[in-house]
């Protein structure tokens, strides 16, 4: 409701279950190239490599899909870091970055700065990943006072990001999924517009995700919309046959689940 332009960019493959979503940083359109570079990369690099990880007769674990992620997101820094040095305009550009990729009985998420990832579960949001900035990082250290929390300056200053250093520490992690579970990603302008409760009550309505995808939207444009404002949702639906079940069967020794569905909406 305020920007003129987009920084976000966004991609869903409900196929893979992979689902990338970015938040661009810099002036002069800067940002909005950041977040489109990040997501073609990523989106490149893993719709290669999701699929080959089936066809390997080697032992395949999920530490293996993780490094996945870790490189993908170690390209899309390069990128970044390539196009600034070649274009004045773009110099100090970057993108925060979140990472879903939905198995039969697993999710793994990567993500970098304030882009979030929540789970929906039993009528509850949970947070999933933490963000990387400078406030939260000082109240977990225990070093922050209270003027310096009220002090908007402060508020979104990301330490970790694409396009900061040539080295990028993607955080990745691991979780068991349960039937009915819907995994949200967001950029900022969602999260911070909406509190949980508010997006607890949108999430459990009986909608299907395309729905609710443009209800949080026009409920975070409606309380302000400060920022762009860019969504994923993600939940399993059976039957599913390709590589993530398979994956899954030689990782745990167990049958694969239903097939990932996703929606995905930028504004």
């Amino acid at each position: 409701m305020v920007r003129s332009g987009n920084e976000d960019a966004v991609y869903g493959h409900p196929g893979l279950g992979l689902a990338v979503l970015a938040d661009g940083m810099g002036g002069y359109a800067a940002g909005e190239v950041a977040s489109r570079l990040a997501v073609d990369e990523i989106r490149a690099e893993l719709e290669s490599a999701l699929p080959h990880l089936d066809t390997q007769s080697r032992h395949l674990t999920g530490e293996e899909l993780k490094e996945d992620l870790r490189f993908a997101a170690r390209r899309a820094n390069g990128s970044i870091l390539a196009a600034a040095k070649r274009e004045p305009d773009y110099e100090g550009m970057g993108a925060t970055l979140v990472i879903a990729v939905l198995t039969a009985a697993r999710l793994f998420v990567g993500h970098l700065g304030d882009s979030r990832c929540y789970r929906f579960r039993a009528g509850r949001i949970e947070q999933l990943t933490r963000d990387h900035c400078w406030v939260d990082e000082q109240i977990s250290a225990g070093a922050l006072q209270i003027d310096a929390l009220l002090d908007t300056r402060f508020k979104n200053v990301v330490t970790r990001a694409l396009g900061i250093d040539e080295d990028v520490d993607l955080e990745v992690h691991e979780h068991a999924t349960e039937p009915g579970d819907v995994y949200l990603l967001c950029s900022d302008g969602l999260s911070d517009m909406l509190d949980d409760a508010q997006m607890e009550q949108i999430l459990g309505g009986t909608e299907p995700l395309a729905a609710k995808v443009d209800a949080l939207i026009e409920r975070a444009n409606r309380n302000g919309g400060k920022d762009n404002v860019s969504v994923i949702l993600l939940r399993e639906a059976a039957p599913r046959t390709h590589w993530a079940s398979r994956l899954v069967k030689r990782i745990q020794g167990v049958a694969g689940g239903g097939a990932g569905s996703a929606d995905e909406r930028g504004a």
